[in-house]
């Protein structure tokens, strides 16, 4: 019988966390796969990359909770559309609903903690820690934030 190739997801929310995720350019090139971040002013893209784009939130705007709701309604869409069997994120708010999503249905979820963290965590890294299935973390003094996490050295 012919072993499944995964179908992966890349999420990253914008700025430095979507310059990371492009890191794994190589891996999006391997795999079937697409891209989920927050849509900008600013215009980039990743050649041959099917690409979705959640709104934009900062958790302390004043209708975050319900901006929220409305990116988990987006990324429940997504989800249901593309059907990836593994969800690999940099982070943050913005992407916290797909890869509950993700875990909810049973997926496999991967979490790189941000090269920017040195000494303490994300917010999201530190939701999405007890539900990732590997967890990385670019600096050796992350491992006495994250017990469990694998260093794996910086990305870039």
């Amino acid at each position: 019988m012919p072993k499944h190739n995964p179908k992966i997801c890349f999420a990253a929310s914008s700025g430095g966390h979507f310059e990371q995720i492009s890191m794994l350019k190589p891996l999006m090139e391997k795999y079937d796969s697409f891209l989920v971040t927050e849509k900008t002013d600013y215009s980039f893209e990743i050649d041959n990359e099917n690409m979705y784009f959640l709104n934009q939130i900062n958790r302390n705007e004043k209708f975050a909770l319900l901006k929220l709701l409305g990116i988990s309604c987006t990324s429940l869409y997504i989800f249901l559309k593309e059907k990836p069997d593994l969800i690999i994120t940099t982070g943050v708010l913005a992407v916290i609903p797909l890869c509950l999503i993700a875990k909810l249905f049973g997926k496999k979820l991967i979490y790189i903690e941000s090269f920017a963290k040195i000494s303490s965590p994300n917010k999201s890294g530190e939701l999405l820690y007890k539900y990732a299935d590997q967890f990385y973390v670019q600096w050796p003094q992350m491992k006495s934030v994250y017990p469990n996490a694998i260093y794996v050295g910086g990305i870039y």
